[in-house]
């Protein structure tokens, strides 16, 4: 039997084009989430504002919303001293998110980076291939236990651990994987890198060679580069591509940060990102569900009228 979520790659290389949901640390500290503090124990402590959050998000049109498990991995969790509640955190997110679904949209489990560099960057750079894996493992079989559909490998810098992140994931649950990493613009050459300092046609192989169904890039400058990124990915695959940019950059204000980019500033980007062979679209740090019903009313007006 098929994978629930194996009808997201059927459908959007049948033509069709979904849409992702936006920020979730932007509205974690719109409701209160401290500096410095782990979103992840939210799922425990604060159950109803997590589920209102993908409530706000599918309302708002998403057909795919993302767990609250970003930074849900043993490596990460360790650091607010909750590595032995991994399992614990990400089932009940997956859990807090179902239950707000419709019955037609999807549930993606979020697996971002551990924050830890790969053990060749030396002498910062601590941990292995291995233990990249055991991690990722060890949060994708939560995942599953918990019942997303897809798992959404994100924000990643370093090509070992999204590499070890989308294998984790193939090994854990026969379910699609969504890869995507944060690149960086150059000005100096006007182009954009990985921190590893590969290009997007670079990341859309390596990550397809890896065994991800979808891939693409989130985060980073905003949605102005996510076009040029998603037209060079394009060059080198047929396949699924994804994008959820940032509101454009951050913008300090006192103690307070906002985004360049309000929701119809950041829409108007979309066609031009639907033009250059993006599948996914949706938006990351900065945007909220306002945002995304800008974008997904950009994405009904390609679809045509409903029949």
């Amino acid at each position: 039997m098929k994978a629930r979520g194996s009808a997201i790659v059927e459908r959007v290389r049948g033509g069709e084009t979904l849409v992702f949901d936006g920020g979730y640390g932007t509205m974690l500290f719109a409701a209160g989430l401290a500096n410095g503090a782990c979103p992840e124990l939210w799922n425990a402590t604060h159950p109803d504002v997590v589920a209102s959050i993908h409530k706000g998000y599918f309302d708002a049109g998403s057909d795919i919303v993302e767990t609250n498990t970003f930074g849900g991995s043993r490596l990460k969790l360790n650091e607010y001293q909750l590595g032995d509640r991994t399992t614990e955190l990400n089932v009940r997110a997956v859990q807090l998110a179902r239950s707000v679904a419709p019955p037609h949209a999807y549930v993606a489990g979020s697996i971002g980076p551990t924050s830890r560099l790969p053990a060749e960057y030396e002498p910062l750079g601590d941990t292995t291939d291995d233990e990249y894996l055991e991690t990722f493992r060890e949060q994708a079989q939560a995942l599953a236990e918990g019942g997303v559909d897809l798992f959404a490998v994100e924000t990643m810098m370093f090509p070992q651990e999204a590499v070890a992140a989308v294998r984790a994931c193939k090994a854990a649950a026969d379910l699609p994987v969504m890869a995507t990493m944060f690149f960086q613009y150059e000005d100096i050459h006007d182009r954009d890198r990985t921190m590893w300092g590969e290009s997007p046609a670079d990341v859309a192989r390596n990550l397809l060679a890896a065994g991800a169904d979808i891939v693409g890039m989130n985060c980073g400058r905003g949605p102005d580069r996510a076009i040029v990124i998603i037209r060079e990915m394009r060059e080198v695959t047929g396949g699924p591509l994804v994008a959820y940019p940032n509101a454009g950059l951050p913008i300090t204000e006192g103690d307070r940060v906002r985004y360049e980019l309000g929701p119809d500033e950041m829409a108007r980007h979309y066609p031009a990102l639907l033009d250059a062979g993006c599948n996914i679209v949706g938006a990351c740090c900065g945007s909220d569900p306002e945002h995304i019903r800008r974008i997904a009313a950009v994405v009904r007006s390609r679809r045509g009228p409903e029949l």
